[in-house]
């Protein structure tokens, strides 16, 4: 190691979208409307973490078997990428009447059940 270097200097930089890329209109071409097609085996350079509990992941690799039985097979990450075009289909078609929506509107409306109130403790 060269002296006066800072140990954890490596000389890489991680690349971010700048705030005009994050905060552009969001401009939807015709095949959005007749449907979103999920990326496919291709080299994906942008990468998000998903956290899943122990039952959601079991029902993930259930799902990839069961896909695989039936002689579709497919890797989890596809699965994940044409599930969410397939959501972000449906909500394209209707924001209100969407599986998406309905689906967050039933868990914001159970979470705030399960909240006591302010000030009581359960």
């Amino acid at each position: 190691m060269a002296a006066g270097r800072p140990r954890l200097s490596r000389g890489r930089r991680v690349s971010l979208p700048g705030v005009h890329e994050l905060l552009r209109p969001a401009i939807r071409d015709q095949a959005a409307h007749d449907g979103r097609q999920a990326s496919g085996r291709e080299t994906h350079p942008q990468k998000i973490t998903v956290y899943l509990s122990a039952d959601e992941l079991l029902d993930l690799e259930r799902a990839r078997l069961t896909l695989r039985a039936r002689g579709l097979s497919v890797d989890r990450g596809r699965m994940v990428r044409e599930a969410i075009a397939a959501l972000l289909a449906d909500l394209d078609a209707g924001v209100e009447s969407s599986t998406l929506a309905r689906r967050l509107r039933e868990s914001a409306a159970s979470s705030e059940g399960d909240q006591a109130p302010a000030g009581i403790t359960p």
